[in-house]
């Protein structure tokens, strides 16, 4: 599909935001991993880094806004994160 008409397209949806995040206290290896190739490349004053997930899920523009955001923090809950080690938070977007 040309660029133009998917973004057209994109008007016609809600987009949800899901950003899925370690719990405190969770080990992070990716995280210190990352922190230690930060400090190799010279920049300091990075005290921690810790990885997470994020998610766009586009949704139907006619679904109700309170419906969309209880079926994206279900989705989020069931599918996207482990909730006994990540916490998730959802954001919902208007359509344009």
């Amino acid at each position: 599909m040309p660029y133009y008409l998917d973004k057209a397209r994109e008007s016609e949806h809600m987009k949800a935001k899901v950003y899925v995040t370690l719990k405190p206290g969770v080990l992070d290896p990716q995280g210190k991993a990352i922190h230690h190739s930060v400090e190799l490349l010279g920049f300091s004053g990075i005290a921690d880094v810790r990885q997470g997930k994020y998610f766009e899920i586009a949704l139907d523009a006619s679904l109700p806004e309170a419906e969309a955001r209880e079926a994206t923090l279900r989705i989020a809950r069931e599918v996207l994160s482990n909730p006994v080690i990540e916490d998730y938070r959802v954001e919902i977007e208007a359509a344009n």
